[in-house]
């Protein structure tokens, strides 16, 4: 159907054999292969972290609020732009989201000025996230949180390649939360990783992604243990050896397949100049030795008097897929009319964002077929 899909899994034979490995191994669940892939995940994080792999990024955020002792009417701010994940888990603890703008229509990220606007007496914690993999501006952010004894939490889904000035982003604050779901940077279809740097953080949140219980099946499968003891209740959050070894395989492959991403982009931002009617937000990152992008998506935001809704179903007529990231928290069914802050840069982002495709192993030819069908729906 798609001439050109919004995103491509980056997959071939090795990790069709490093799942047929895992089952010929004879153990499934959590294992030898998870224990691999949470020390890799941390060599590609740097930063002494603790990384604790779970079955998806929204298990991480949840896990993340629970290890911080998070509870019922702790106001918790999080970015108005974002996935619905963010203040899903919030609600889901009782707590109360507190929504934060964007800083401006060339940077969709979270606004550290309109962070501090929303503290009160009872804001337990600052849940960020970087948007498409492009770092917020964490100087600012982390200064905020240390004046008001604050939590941060990373929401880094988009962000497992990024650095600002030289730190991985998800290594910045408390604690960082990745999803590998088959669209990210990083894919094994389900699955997530916690990353703090506080080994007490890492104990809770271990405790908290296995029942609780001070040994795993694992351990007792290998003879190393008999039995066990559950020290604080826990949920079963945890990643299974299947997911952990695509995550191997698809960590050998993330820098090139970075690299190819960020030459996609520059040939995007490159043609699209022949375009009217578009503006790109982000592009102060570019070449600025602050910031290392992951180019998770490539959004663009269209002037007001384009019909968005008309412009998807000319590109879908192409043969083009699009997409929307994302609908603003306060607009979804379930959070409608409850009181949330209003947000007008982000309502207003979210009104003309559109996001077109971007792969590794997308080519520029099929850039071109992409603005072309662009310029075509716009004109």
């Amino acid at each position: 159907m798609w001439k050109v899909q919004l995103f491509k899994l980056n997959f071939d034979e090795k990790e069709a054999q490093a799942v047929q490995d895992v089952i010929s191994s004879g153990w499934i669940t959590m294992g030898e292969k998870t224990i691999e892939f949470e020390s890799r995940f941390a060599e590609l994080i740097g930063s002494d972290v603790e990384t604790i792999a779970v079955s998806n990024g929204t298990a991480a955020l949840h896990l993340a609020l629970l290890a911080l002792g998070i509870v019922p009417d702790d106001e918790i701010i999080i970015p108005s732009l974002t996935f619905v994940a963010d203040i899903n888990v919030v609600r889901m603890l009782g707590a109360k989201p507190v929504l934060a703008d964007c800083t401006s229509y060339d940077d969709w990220n979270i606004s550290p000025n309109d962070i501090e606007r929303k503290i009160t007496p009872r804001t337990k914690a600052i849940m960020i996230m970087h948007y498409g993999g492009y770092p917020c501006e964490m100087d600012l952010i982390l200064k905020l949180c240390k004046k008001h004894k604050l939590y941060l939490i990373e929401d880094a889904a988009h962000a497992p390649y990024s650095k600002y000035r030289g730190i991985s982003c998800g290594a910045m604050g408390d604690i960082g939360c990745f999803s590998f779901f088959t669209n990210k940077n990083l894919s094994v279809g389900e699955g997530g990783m916690v990353v703090t740097c506080s080994n007490d953080l890492a104990e809770k949140l271990k405790y908290l992604r296995s029942h609780g219980m001070t040994t795993l099946s694992y351990d007792r499968h290998k003879g190393r243990a008999i039995s066990y003891d559950v020290i604080q209740p826990g949920l079963n959050y945890r990643i299974d050896e299947m997911r952990s070894a695509l995550g191997i395989v698809q960590l050998d492959k993330l820098p090139e397949a970075q690299y190819q991403r960020k030459v996609l982009v520059e040939d995007y931002i490159d043609k699209l100049g022949n375009i009217d009617g578009i503006n790109i937000p982000f592009l102060y990152q570019l070449d600025n030795i602050d910031y290392r992008p992951s180019y998770h998506i490539f959004p663009i935001l269209l002037d007001e008097g384009i019909d968005r809704l008309k412009l998807i179903e000319s590109l879908k007529k192409e043969g083009i897929q699009s997409s929307i990231h994302y609908p603003v928290l306060q607009e979804f069914a379930a959070y409608k009319n409850k009181g949330l802050t209003e947000t007008p840069i982000a309502s207003a982002i979210s009104a003309r964002e559109l996001t077109l495709p971007l792969y590794p192993t997308m080519t520029k030819d099929e850039v071109d077929l992409v603005l072309e069908a662009l310029k075509k729906g716009i004109s």
